[in-house]
Parts: C-alpha cells; sequence; structure tokens
C-alpha cells in the first residue's frame, strides 16, 4: 500500500491545491508512482475523464503534475452549487441528485464506503498519495461529520502538513489557532506548519517561526515564497477575476456569470502577450472588446436572467451588431439560442422556461439525465469569419444536462455568433491562433505581434517551475520523515 501526506489549511485558499500540485511533481521527478486524491471537493470548474467521469479540476491539474492521468478515484465526491443553500453531489464521476446542505451534511458519512474504497484502490496502484484537505480543519461545527480533513486523516492514518496564508495576514495566529481547535489525537497528527506565499527576507520571521514551533510543539517544515505560476485554479477567489484589467492589442471579455464554471476554457487567450481576458461583470466594464465570451455556468436560466437584468444582454447585442465575434461555450451557448426550458425543474432555478438571447435558431431542454463524456475529432464546415476552422482537430469534453436542437454541438452558428458544447475546445492545437488571426485580420494588426508559445512545453514547465519553488521553500529531507512515519 502507497505512503500518504496530507496537506490541510488553515482557510480556504491558502494554498493546499497548488501545494499538493507542487509536492506530486517534486515526488514523481524522483521516480515515486504518485497520485493527488481529495475526498471531497466543491467546485463549478469541473473535468470529464475518459471513462466519462465527473471530477474536480483541481485533482486533475495535480494528477498532470504527477505525470498521470486524471481519474475519479482521485476526487471521489464533488459538489456542484446550484444555488446558495443546494449543490449537485458528483459521486465517483457519476451525478446521483440535487441536495439541499443540511441534507448533505446529515448523510455524508453515507459515503465513506466510497471514498474508502477509491483511497484504497489509489493505494494498491501507487507508490504515494498525496491527499488534499478542504477548508480549515478547525470548523468547529462541522467537524463531527468531517470527511475531508482530520476525519479523513484518521480513516487513513495520514500525518499531516498545516498551511497557513503569510499574504492575507495573521498566519502565526491562524496556524496556532487552528492547531489549538483540535482534539488532542488531531494535534498529534500535524507534523510540521509550511508559511506559505511569503514574500520578502525569511531572516525577518525567524523569531517567530521560533516561537510559533515552541507554542505547536511541531517544526516549520517550510517558508514557501509568493510564486507567481501560470496553472489552472480552481477556487472562486482566483485572481483571474480581478476586474480592471488592461485593454491590449486583442481585447477579450469573458462575461463572469454569478455561477461560472470552468473558467479555465479560456486559459489559452491569456498566453499571448498582447490579449488581454478581461472579467466583466457590469456595462461599464464591457467597452468594445474584440471579442465577448459566454462561458458555462451551473444554472443557465439563473445567469441568463441575470444576464438581462445587470443590462449586459444588451450591452453584448449591441456589441454583436457592431460586427464583434461573440462565443458562448456550454450554458453560455444554450443563452445564444431561441428558448431555454426546463420542464422538470432539474436546475431548481424556479422558472421552466426562458426566452434566449436568439442568435442561433436552437431550443435548449434539460432533461434528467447528465451528458458527461469526452469528445474528440474534426470541426465540421464551418460558416462566417471563423471559417477557417474547418476541419481543424478539436478535443475537449461535454458536462451538460440540456439537450439542444442542434445537429453540430461541436461548434454550432456563423456570421459572428458562435456556440459549443466542448469545454476545452480552444486548448486544441490551432483554434485558439486561428481565432486570434481573424481578431488581428479585423483590426489590421500582424499575429506575430501578439506573441506565440507551445502550450504543453509551457504547462510542464509551470509544473517545474512550481516543484522548485517549493524545494527551495520547505525541509525535503523534514517531509520524506513525515512521509516515512520517522517522526
Amino acid at each position: 500500500m502507497a505512503k500518504n501526506i496530507m496537506i490541510q489549511g488553515t482557510m480556504s485558499n491558502a494554498g493546499k491545491s497548488l501545494l499538493a500540485a507542487g509536492l506530486c511533481r517534486i515526488f514523481a521527478r524522483e521516480g515515486y508512482r504518485v497520485a493527488p486524491f481529495k475526498s471531497q471537493n466543491m467546485a463549478l470548474n469541473s473535468f470529464i475523464t475518459k471513462e466519462g467521469g465527473e471530477m474536480g479540476r483541481a485533482q486533475v491539474v495535480q494528477a498532470e503534475a504527477a505525470g498521470i492521468a486524471p481519474d475519479t478515484r482521485m476526487n471521489p465526491i464533488l459538489l456542484k452549487p446550484t444555488t446558495d443553500v443546494g449543490s449537485q453531489i458528483i459521486v465517483n464521476g457519476k451525478a446521483i441528485g440535487n441536495m439541499a446542505a443540511m441534507e448533505y451534511y446529515r448523510r455524508k458519512k453515507e459515503f465513506i464506503p466510497e471514498v474508502m474504497k477509491a483511497y484504497e484502490s489509489l493505494a494498491s496502484e501507487y507508490d504515494i498519495i498525496v491527499i488534499e484537505g478542504a477548508g480549515s480543519p478547525a470548523e468547529i461545527n462541522l467537524k463531527d461529520e468531517d470527511i475531508v480533513n482530520m476525519g479523513l486523516a484518521k480513516l487513513v492514518d495520514a500525518p499531516v502538513l498545516l498551511a497557513g496564508d503569510i499574504d492575507r495576514g495573521g498566519v502565526f495566529a491562524q496556524l496556532y489557532g487552528t492547531i489549538k481547535l483540535l482534539a488532542a489525537d488531531e494535534q498529534a497528527r500535524i507534523k510540521g506548519t509550511i508559511v506559505n506565499k511569503f514574500r520578502g527576507d525569511r531572516a525577518i520571521l525567524e523569531p517567530g517561526l521560533k516561537t510559533l514551533e515552541e507554542l505547536c510543539g511541531v517544526p516549520v517544515a517550510g517558508v514557501v515564497p509568493y510564486i507567481h505560476v501560470d496553472i489552472d485554479d480552481e477556487d472562486s477567489l482566483s485572481e483571474r477575476f480581478k476586474s480592471g484589467r488592461e485593454r491590449k492589442l486583442i481585447d477579450i471579455a469573458v462575461i463572469k456569470l454569478p455561477r461560472i464554471s470552468n473558467f479555465t476554457d479560456f486559459s489559452p487567450f491569456e498566453r499571448y502577450e498582447n490579449v488581454s481576458l478581461r472579467y466583466i461583470e457590469s456595462t461599464g466594464e464591457l467597452h468594445e472588446p474584440d471579442m465577448i465570451i459566454i462561458p458555462g455556468t451551473k444554472s443557465t436560466i439563473e445567469d441568463l436572467r441575470w444576464l438581462r437584468e445587470s443590462g449586459l444582454e444588451a450591452g453584448v447585442k449591441q456589441q454583436a451588431d457592431r460586427g464583434t465575434l461573440v462565443f458562448g461555450i456550454c450554458g453560455g451557448y444554450q443563452m445564444l439560442g431561441k428558448t431555454v426550458k426546463d420542464p422538470d425543474m432539474v436546475e431548481a432555478a424556479g422558472t421552466k422556461e426562458i426566452a434566449g438571447m436568439g442568435f442561433i435558431p436552437m431550443e435548449t431542454v434539460f432533461l434528467g439525465e447528465k451528458v458527461q463524456r469526452q469528445s474528440s475529432g474534426k470541426i465540421p464546415e464551418t460558416e462566417g469569419i471563423l471559417k477557417g476552422l474547418s476541419g481543424m482537430k478539436y478535443e475537449g469534453y461535454e458536462i451538460h444536462m440540456g439537450r439542444s436542437q442542434e445537429k453540430l454541438p461541436v461548434l454550432a452558428g456563423g456570421g459572428n455568433i458562435y456556440g459549443s458544447y466542448i469545454h476545452g475546445i480552444f486548448d486544441a492545437p490551432g483554434i485558439a491562433d486561428e481565432i486570434l488571426k481573424v481578431l488581428c485580420t479585423r483590426k489590421g494588426a500582424e499575429f506575430s505581434a501578439l506573441g506565440t508559445f507551445d502550450p504543453k512545453d509551457y504547462k510542464e514547465k509551470q509544473y517545474d517551475k512550481l516543484a522548485d519553488a517549493l524545494q527551495s521553500g520547505l525541509d525535503m529531507e523534514y517531509i520524506y520523515k513525515v512521509l516515512n512515519r520517522e517522526v
């Protein structure tokens, strides 16, 4: 069976996901067969595996860092919020229905056998399992039903490294307070603390680190520098969403829907030096972009209503009338049609039918069974300004409850309005380039002015950059002692 080590955090967005990804990369580079694991994830940014299972994007990133294929066993429970008080529940890659938060809280221990089955299966195939917790282990109102932090650590007998985010302030209080709110047996599982996202000279921290070690009774296992890496994240606190970005030679506006999902679909455009990708929430932020993207959403009807009430639908239509390229993905694609119907209230949005934006002559109907599959092939013959995409190879995945009356779900539309159900369609070699070439031509600019990159090579370098930074900040000799149960 595999050895294991667990990363927990003092709060959400303390950097657990990237720390786990970095450790996966470090162990893999040193010759170990390593896999990530997170028993329960809550995210709208998900992925479909080769087998058609759905899982959280963070564990996909960690699997890539480890050099292995994503597998739903790495994230056996995924919660996808549908309302402020409820989520769709995904177990081992398949949706089993929607639950209110209190119902899931009462029932979640029922899923422990599925969690353990997934973990033990992975542990039988790999040398090391890097486990990621969720939120904080000191959420004392939730501890009795915990299956993702100390509750999981006990089930799989994992030693824990506790990470605090110094960039948000109060890191010593974060770490000390978290540990002191834990029961004695839980405190004993913590083998070290990590000060994460540090900017500056470590020597300044030393007096505090020494006192922290004395108070907590465990070593500081590392001080990790603030790392600027371009790695897909899934947290809603993502820096991608910060508005007010500079508009560059080619400007792309992504509508930041309230329930936006899979926003990493658009990462390929961010990596060109002279392309701006701005997430916007109001008409005042729209300006006159070269391209507007309406992304995926967990609630097409609710977010279409928001788009309409916020005035952004009118803004998008005005830009479309000027010839601006408009592209919808998944839920955003559904919004571009004539109507969206939900006769069985699958989305729990309180509305059975809503008029679409009317750009594409199609009707979408929500059904009980979710479509979730990987997809690849060639883009069919396409008309309009993106006709150059015709025949190009694509690959990606679909996750949607709605079925649309449109025979070409790969790429529909024409003129300057397009939609697709394929998440990741812009990742395929050449597709983002072709779209940007069209935008450059329309603007009288040279494509070469944007700068280019090799996506696969770029991604691998980012994972190595992350691992290098962690190795410089962590006491890896001590971490191996933790892994080998020598402390």
